[in-house]
């Protein structure tokens, strides 16, 4: 009995193992990896979002979200007519 939980394990392990590995899409709904997880973090925090802050929370978020915002409209190509 003990050999069947520990294969079935096993193979668990081998499937969940072997959906980790990243893909390199330019799909924009693909799962992220966790370098871009991790990149996004940082640039959160870097514009003032705090996971353990709790009593600013969600006014931290919405300020780092405006703050990014910004960020990324200023990074953005101008487009001409």
């Amino acid at each position: 009995m003990t050999s069947r939980i520990s294969i079935l394990l096993g193979a668990l392990a081998c499937c969940c193992a072997a959906s980790s590995f990243a893909q390199t899409t330019s799909d924009p709904n693909a799962p992220k990896t966790r370098a871009q997880v991790r990149q996004e973090f940082l640039v959160w925090y870097a514009a003032g979002y705090d996971p353990n802050d709790w009593l600013g929370y969600p006014d931290n978020a919405i300020r780092a979200s405006r703050i990014i915002a910004q960020q990324r409209d200023a990074q953005a190509p101008k487009r001409t007519q």
